[in-house]
């Protein structure tokens, strides 16, 4: 393997020239430059970044942790959309800034993260990305590595810099839409009640209906989302059942993710109830294998999981640029589209047609 003296020697210069011309620190001829870079071609000889880092205190890298490798075949869980999206954002941001993104993927381990930012720590990476499955508090505590950290999807209590989505203004996005159209009952299926994007969604729900002076009826909210375990579709046809049996039923019905929209389709039009003509439906992620492709093609909040993944790695390297730089004491908010698609439509003007789950009936 060529070294650096053997470029020297081919190049007929001094090591120290050679070493000018790698690190750019000096001035060199460009007939010098040519005559250097002419002989590490033939020689095939690759500077020793490791010992380039070593000397400059700056790798080059970027470590980011996930679980999206192992979970890419897995069924979307309560955020509906796999946070492989997130690490396609943040890898455009990496490569723009000439670093390099080293994935590290957790195999759906947590108590594998300590280790693997210690082998990032042993790798000398400049910074850190910690990406979680959906927007929650971080299970775990990170250990000190000293490594600029910033956490995407999720937050946690000793104030590291964070992005996650602003699930409030994204379902009060839609739900005002729903209002707009003319909507005065609108129901509610909800993600599991245990989870705080649910509180942030039913907060923004509740927020767009006071603005349209439609008061709030808890029995139109229902939580029937399970993770896609065995059950939930027997929770979503409980759910419809009780909304459409009411004396007023719902002619819109939000759903607290595009999978959960996509199974009421379904109930719905076996039951013989048209989306959008009988009752809109919207939901929430725009999961587009699912929003586009379902007829209408559905109306939802955009989840906006690239745009995280871009906007944690900003942050990141602009934290990694100006250490003095002023952390956030709190999560950086990123919101997403409201995409109006066909089934959100203006409800029956006839108060007196009645749509009922057990069959349509007209009186």
């Amino acid at each position: 393997m060529a070294t650096i003296y053997d470029v020297a020697a081919r190049a007929k210069v001094s090591p120290k020239t050679v070493s000018r011309v790698l690190n750019g620190d000096a001035p060199v001829s460009e007939k010098t430059r040519k005559a250097v870079t002419e002989a590490m071609n033939a020689l095939g000889y690759v500077p020793s970044h490791a010992a380039r880092s070593i000397k400059s205190n700056r790798s080059g890298l970027i470590g980011l942790i996930t679980g999206a490798i192992s979970n890419a075949d897995e069924v979307a869980r309560a955020a509906g959309l796999p946070e492989l999206f997130i690490v396609q954002g943040a890898q455009a941001v990496v490569e723009q800034s000439h670093k390099t993104l080293l994935i590290s993927d957790t195999g759906g381990r947590l108590d594998r993260v300590p280790g693997l930012m210690r082998t990032f720590q042993e790798h000398r990476v400049e910074g850190i990305l910690y990406v979680a499955d959906f927007h929650k508090p971080l299970d775990i505590a990170l250990p000190e590595t000293g490594i600029r950290t910033v956490l995407i999807n999720c937050y946690d209590e000793a104030g590291t810099p964070a992005i996650i989505p602003d699930d409030e203004a994204g379902q009060y996005a839609v739900t005002k839409a729903v209002t707009q159209a003319g909507h005065r009952k609108i129901a509610y299926l909800t993600l599991a009640s245990a989870l705080q994007v649910t509180q942030l969604r039913l907060t923004g729900y509740r927020k767009a209906l006071e603005e349209a002076g439609i008061a709030y009826d808890p029995t139109l909210v229902q939580p029937t989302d399970l993770f896609g375990a065995p059950g939930e579709h027997q929770l979503i046809w409980d759910a419809l059942d009780k909304f459409f049996t009411l004396d007023d039923p719902p002619t819109a019905i939000c759903c607290g993710n595009d999978r959960l929209a996509l199974a009421v389709y379904g109930i719905l039009r076996k039951r013989g109830i048209a989306v959008p003509e009988d009752v809109s439906v919207v939901g929430y992620d725009d999961h587009r294998l699912i929003s586009e492709t379902l007829y209408p093609a559905l109306t939802t909040a955009e989840l906006p999981y690239r745009a995280m993944g871009a906007r944690g790695a900003q942050l990141l390297l602009d934290l990694l640029a100006d250490p003095a730089m002023e952390v956030p004491e709190v999560p950086i908010l990123v919101g997403g589209q409201l995409q109006q698609r066909g089934s959100l439509v203006v409800p029956r003007q006839n108060d007196n047609n009645v749509i009922h789950l057990k069959g349509r009936t007209e009186k």
